[in-house]
């Protein structure tokens, strides 16, 4: 795999020049990740643009590929991760319809099971990852709303979920996965405090060390500086998910298990 060029992609599903979408590229050599790029994405149009792009490559993507199975199937939505995308698409012309539907799903539901998750959400030791359903705080949904149906229209393969170009490869990546791993549950993006830049510091320092799965992340001084100083944490979530993306390659069927929900897929490494 060691030709194959590596994506991880911090999402957004309303990027701006303020706060694009973030990609960074890197080259599998051996136990060593190089970072090579990383670049900024402002519009949704450069994200379609870089997931046109020829292979070979492989990309691991921060935002859900899948919805729960409660949520599809009560609403009849489809049997595979393409068809309730299209299906979705076909209820709501925005992402403003999508929480319109999420919302009256919702009322009347327990407290608790409104917003419920996926296998995969809650499959990580000590961690989980935010309901594919929520579409305020962290609007997670509204990332998935505009993602995946992006990948399905750029033609990009997705594992277990959806034939495609097998030369353009997408994983579904989830940061927060290997930063607890490396750094517990201490927070260390949205903002310049000194404790949350020193967790970015230790953060880094544990992937350039090969802490996670003896994976090494090879960086210059320039591209570690660039990361730690990210307030936003951006920057490092997209070099995490290049992490995960480089570990599936390592991994029989990118690491995920042989039986895969087909409409909600699976977190790579979950």
């Amino acid at each position: 795999m060691s030709e194959v060029q590596l994506l991880g992609v911090d999402f957004s599903s309303a990027p701006t020049r303020r706060k694009p979408i973030v990609a960074v590229r890197g080259i599998f050599d051996g136990r060593v990740l190089r970072l090579q790029a990383v670049q900024a994405l402002p519009t949704i149009a450069d994200f379609e643009a870089l997931l046109a792009e020829p292979g070979p490559w492989l990309g691991a993507f921060d935002f859900p590929f899948g919805l729960p199975r409660e949520f599809v199937d009560s609403l009849s939505l489809g049997t595979t991760a393409a068809g309730v995308s299209a299906e979705l698409h076909r209820r709501c012309a925005v992402r403003m319809d999508f929480r319109a539907l999420v919302d009256a799903w919702s009322i009347g539901r327990p407290p608790g099971q409104r917003l419920v998750h996926r296998a995969t959400d809650t499959a990580m030791a000590g961690v989980r990852s935010t309901s594919p359903l929520q579409t305020r705080y962290v609007p997670v949904g509204f990332m998935y709303f505009e993602g995946l149906s992006r990948l399905l229209a750029a033609g990009v393969h997705l594992p277990a979920l959806h034939d495609g170009d097998a030369d353009r490869v997408a994983l579904e990546a989830y940061p927060g996965l290997v930063a607890h791993r490396l750094i517990g549950h201490r927070s260390y993006k949205n903002s310049a405090a000194d404790d949350r830049l020193i967790a970015r510091k230790d953060l880094v320092d544990a992937l350039e060390q090969g802490r996670w799965h003896g994976l090494r992340l090879k960086l210059t001084h320039a591209q570690r500086e660039a990361l730690v100083d990210d307030a936003g944490g951006d920057r490092l979530d997209a070099a995490l998910c290049l992490l995960q993306a480089g570990w599936a390659t390592t991994q029989p069927r990118h690491g995920q298990p042989e039986s895969v929900d087909a409409v909600e897929g699976w977190i790579t490494g979950a």
